[in-house]
């Protein structure tokens, strides 16, 4: 009983004891709008300023990224004399690349020392002309001490570029020593990748011989005046071939002037082999070499 007496105590203190509604939340009022009931002024419209104006038609492209030709009329013309006008422009054209240039370049003027006679060689070229063309005069040739000249020639050449780096050379080649003899020439000569100076040429003599020459060399600058050159050739023909491989190292007193010492080594192949040997010579042999190299 006395159980029962608590629980409906506890209801009646329960029920007394109610929660209270929490309040309803505020609604705020909608901002006014500042601008209502004002009537905003039309907005002006900006004439077009190429209204009326006829565009010039765009020239049609020759190719794939190929500039159309440049225009042939010129404005100056209008208000001066068109012959005084070109020979401005020509003047112009001159200074900024469009002359004619020369150079002159002894590559090896040296002295060769070794096993057996020692020699004299020399190497160079001059040329004369512009970008669009050259006329070059090429000269090379060796004199054994106590034999005489052992090789000497001369090639007159007319040079034109095929491309940024590379000109196609053709003209006549006329051996001196040791014996007459003239050679159709027609050849290469560049600078290939690595800046590799590259000559390659194929001669056709007056008797129907064919012969080829393959050149490579490179500048190795150790310092801005110390120049390492590498230099290979070789030589192919039907009556034997021969190669060299020379290691130059120069000093740039001026950029025009530049003595020079390194080591040389010569080698026959074939019947030039052959006719080294049956003379008493070697097929191959080194040499000490020291000379100078200068252009102007």
């Amino acid at each position: 009983m006395s159980a029962a007496l608590l629980m409906a105590l506890a209801l009646m203190q329960h029920e007394h004891h109610q929660m209270t509604p929490p309040p309803a939340p505020v609604q705020q009022a909608a901002p006014v709008d500042p601008h209502a009931g004002h009537q905003m002024p039309p907005q002006a419209v900006q004439p077009d300023p190429h209204a009326g104006h006829a565009m010039p038609p765009v020239s049609p492209r020759t190719g794939d990224g190929v500039a159309p030709p440049p225009p042939t009329d010129h404005a100056a013309e209008r208000f001066y004399d068109p012959a005084l006008m070109a020979s401005a422009r020509a003047v112009l054209r001159q200074e900024h690349g469009g002359g004619s240039y020369w150079m002159v370049l002894a590559d090896q003027a040296e002295r060769r020392s070794g096993q057996g006679a020692d020699a004299t060689a020399f190497e160079g070229e001059g040329w004369f002309g512009d970008d669009f063309g050259k006329w070059v005069v090429k000269a090379r040739g060796e004199h054994v001490d106590g034999h005489g000249w052992e090789s000497g020639e001369v090639q007159a050449l007319r040079a034109r570029p095929i491309g940024p780096y590379f000109d196609l050379e053709a003209g006549l080649r006329v051996d001196v020593e040791p014996e007459g003899r003239t050679y159709a020439t027609l050849g290469v000569e560049g600078v290939a990748p690595y800046w590799i100076e590259t000559r390659a040429a194929a001669f056709l003599s007056d008797r129907g011989d064919l012969s080829v020459r393959l050149e490579a060399s490179h500048d190795l600058r150790l310092t801005t005046r110390l120049i390492l050159q590498s230099k290979v050739e070789t030589s192919l023909a039907e009556n034997g071939s021969d190669a060299e491989l020379g290691l130059r190292l120069r000093y740039e007193i001026r950029r025009e002037f530049a003595p020079y010492v390194g080591l040389l080594r010569q080698r026959s192949f074939g019947d030039a082999a052959d006719r080294a040997r049956a003379a008493g010579d070697r097929a191959g042999h080194t040499s000490v070499v020291f000379g100078v190299r200068a252009w102007f």
